[in-house]
């Protein structure tokens, strides 16, 4: 069991050095950039931690920072993607490769400490961010997809699929946090307790919400002109119920408890009625 530890232990510190010299290459390219800046700090603290003998932090605790760190360089590089408008050429690969260090900490946990719930060992936060982030970058991908009709005539296929993927990672990002049930005499006003009970906890889980009804609203628009639509149906995701289901929350959210707090819902309402 001392040997599994060990091994574990030593297969996080080689990762933490890695990523080190992969933070510095990018700090090299940007050395004021903020999410840079807050990495390397927290690797130092990591180095430093594994120099004095691993004694100071829990396995957790690691491992938490570890993912902050993951989630800075990510955000450095998936901003690049978005300022180069993503690359025809670059961006399936880049975004792939994004996509799979935003997986590595859920990895990491199910390896370096099985038997024990990702949530748990990560948070519900980071948890959260991961998913999040995973879906908010196919969102933006396909958000720019969608304005290039010609490859998307060539592209049909990929497009869609990159579309389920997306409205997949964004589904589990609303589903980490179970809905809040209300102990007796537990009071919320100003319609905190219909909020809540819906699964929408802050404004980033109202963004996903439209998120994903944009992006099912794309996919049925592609899958409907696609001779092999069944095909799509009968592999992948109900793009039309979801999109349906998830944006009447969200306008029931906007435009009840939340009305007058800045939530438009003109375009949730637009693709309702095409949807419907």
């Amino acid at each position: 069991m001392a040997d599994d530890y060990r091994r574990h232990d030593f297969e996080l510190e080689r990762r933490i050095f890695e990523i080190d010299n992969k933070c510095s290459c990018l700090r090299a390219e940007k050395q004021d950039d903020d999410y840079l800046q807050n990495a390397s700090a927290i690797l130092e603290k990591l180095k430093g931690f594994y120099r004095h003998g691993g004694e100071s932090l829990n396995f957790s605790k690691l491992l938490q920072d570890y993912t902050q760190v993951i989630l800075d360089i990510t955000f450095y590089e998936e901003n690049q993607l978005v300022d180069q408008e993503f690359p025809e050429d670059s961006s399936p690969f880049k975004i792939q490769q994004l996509l799979q260090d935003l997986t590595e900490p859920e990895v990491l946990v199910a390896r370096l400490a099985p038997g024990q719930e990702v949530q748990c060992v990560l948070g519900t936060e980071l948890l959260e961010c991961l998913y999040w982030r995973r879906g908010a970058l196919l969102y933006m991908y396909c958000h720019t997809l969608h304005q290039r009709k010609q490859w998307i005539k060539k592209n049909k296929d990929t497009f869609i699929k990159c579309i389920q993927e997306g409205v997949r990672y964004l589904m589990r990002m609303l589903q980490v946090r179970n809905t809040v049930k209300l102990s007796d005499g537990v009071v919320l006003h100003d319609g905190g307790a219909s909020i809540l009970s819906e699964g929408i906890f802050s404004d980033t889980h109202l963004l996903t919400m439209m998120y994903i009804g944009e992006m099912c609203f794309w996919a049925v628009k592609y899958e409907d002109c696609s001779a092999d639509s069944t095909d799509h149906k009968e592999d992948g995701l109900q793009f039309r119920d979801i999109g349906t289901q998830i944006l009447n929350k969200y306008v029931n959210a906007c435009e009840g408890p939340l009305q007058g707090q800045g939530w438009n819902t003109e375009n949730a309402k637009e693709i309702l009625s095409i949807l419907q």
